[in-house]
């Protein structure tokens, strides 16, 4: 098949799922098969390799005189001379920096530039949808692309790579864009394919340790750095406070891609892999099932509903006063310190993930997986090759991602992980590390992790059906006691997977 004809029939595809006329495990296959990967499938049903993302307070401590440098606003009214009038569009997924743009920043690039932006904000299987049917058609409906770590593969010859914009367009170039500030991780982890930047870093979540502090202190205990402490610290809790407070929580829906991403976690955490160099399932093997057994005993720590949450629940376990530690999305340390969201502000203190018991490296893997405890997801910003305006979209790309917009972004959207090295530093964000909405507080962490504990998934065509159903459908009936053995669930999954590829 051709990639236009593959690209059409993509986008018919994934018109008839989100119109109800096709079912879940057909559209993950006929996705798998052309190229596509969990992250492109769809938040609204349950299929996302995104992490969720809370409507997050700006900052308890921002002021209303933020705003974008004079430097920055001088280079936009220059540059933006030859474009004033232009219309640019973006469809994008909810997430901070594209809500606090849209919510907060906008009139700023607007004034300086002349140049006009309209964002759409969509969940994630309509932004898919969007921007295939744009490179299906090449009509330039949109200017800028969102995309998520799973697709870059796939509209990698689509956009221009910023490298080749910065050499060629120097009279564009805004001068302190330092294309080298983005965090090393994220560009291997995010924005790059082969030799190719597909966009640059936009967006980042990441797995971290999360705890109740007042209550380790209560019980003389310290945050994790192993995974036997982090099991002892919530059987302790558990014991201690229970069954009112558990010491920790998890997203354990059955069949949901949630329940995936914590298995990734403890698989990674006991030195198990996915995959190994001869692209074969591995994750049966001793390390495998040691993560299970391990999991089985932490599940015992848990509140008795976390079969049946996803991300959303596990949060609300944590911000309600049910649990007391996680290890998951970072984003939610916002969230828990605002005091209008549940019952903690103040309480919660951010760590690094406990370390691996053993760690396999990424040469010793198939498919780039890269083990790692932090569990990562993340999402590029690009130019369209295909957009009527292409200047004009470079230049509102290197405003929307340069260091000085991220820095308002990271205060004005929430307190979330930015992407570039320089934003951990500035004054601006450093100011809010306080407790309250919108906290920066829990940013050297994430930072720290990005650098040191990041964990990637595989990337083939067949991991959309394998991580959003083969595995946490398998896994759900494990834990609901239907399998004898976590080998016999292992060595089941093995089968299913390896059905899978083969077909």
């Amino acid at each position: 098949m051709r990639d236009w004809q593959r690209k059409t029939y993509l986008a018919s595809v994934t018109d008839r799922y989100v119109k109800g006329q096709m079912d879940r495990r057909s559209f993950l296959r006929a996705a798998g098969k052309l190229g596509l990967s969990v992250g492109a499938l769809g938040a609204g049903f349950g299929l996302s390799g995104r992490r969720p993302f809370f409507n997050l307070a700006p900052s308890a401590f921002a002021e209303g005189s933020l705003e974008p440098s004079p430097e920055m606003m001088k280079w936009l009214a220059d540059v933006g001379k030859p474009f004033a009038g232009t219309t640019l569009r973006l469809a994008t997924e909810s997430t901070p920096p594209s809500n606090a743009i849209a919510n907060s920043l906008k009139p700023f690039f607007e004034k300086a530039s002349g140049i006009k932006i309209e964002i759409e904000v969509l969940p994630l299987e309509q932004v898919l949808q969007k921007l295939t049917l744009d490179v299906a058609s090449q009509l330039g409906t949109y200017d800028l692309y969102y995309i998520d770590q799973s697709w870059a593969a796939n509209f990698s010859q689509d956009v221009f790579d910023p490298r080749e914009q910065i050499k060629d367009k120097p009279d564009l170039a805004y001068p302190d864009y330092n294309i080298d500030d983005f965090l090393p991780p994220l560009v291997d982890g995010i924005a790059k394919y082969k030799d190719r930047w597909v966009g640059v870093p936009y967006d980042i979540p990441i797995f971290i340790m999360q705890y109740r502090k007042d209550i380790y202190d209560e019980l003389g205990l310290k945050a994790p750095e192993t995974m036997d402490e982090l099991l002892t610290n919530s059987q302790k809790i558990t014991e201690a406070k229970g069954p009112q407070l558990y010491g920790t929580t998890g997203q354990m829906k059955s069949g949901h891609y949630s329940l995936e991403c914590d298995w990734t976690c403890w698989l990674w955490g006991h030195g198990g892999q996915i995959f190994d160099t001869d692209r074969k399932f591995v994750g049966n093997n001793d390390a495998g099932i040691k993560a299970i057994e391990y999991w089985d005993k932490l599940k015992k720590t848990m509140p008795p509903g976390v079969d049946g949450w996803t991300w959303d629940g596990e949060g609300q376990s944590v911000s309600q006063g049910v649990a007391a530690s996680m290890l998951s999305w970072g984003e939610f340390f916002p969230f828990f310190d605002d005091p209008k969201s549940g019952k903690i502000s103040g309480l919660m203190e951010a760590a690094v993930p406990p370390k691996a018991i053993t760690l396999i490296s990424p040469d010793k893997t198939g498919f780039g997986e890269i083990p790692g405890v932090g569990h990562q997801g993340g999402s590029s910003l690009a130019v369209s090759k295909y957009s009527k305006n292409p200047d004009a979209a470079w230049v509102f790309m290197q405003w929307a991602t340069a260091a000085d917009t991220q820095a308002l972004i990271t205060v004005l959207g929430g307190g979330t992980g930015p992407t570039r090295t320089s934003v951990y530093d500035d004054p601006r964000v450093k100011a809010n590390a306080r407790v309250g909405a919108g906290t920066t507080r829990h940013l050297p962490v994430v930072r720290e992790t990005i650098s040191k504990y990041m964990g990637s998934e595989p990337d083939l065509p067949e991991w959309a059906e394998i991580s959003s159903d083969t595995i946490p459908v398998a896994l759900g009936q494990y834990f609901a006691g239907q399998y004898d053995s976590p080998k016999a669930a292992m060595d089941d999954i093995k089968t299913k997977v390896e059905a899978v590829l083969k077909s």
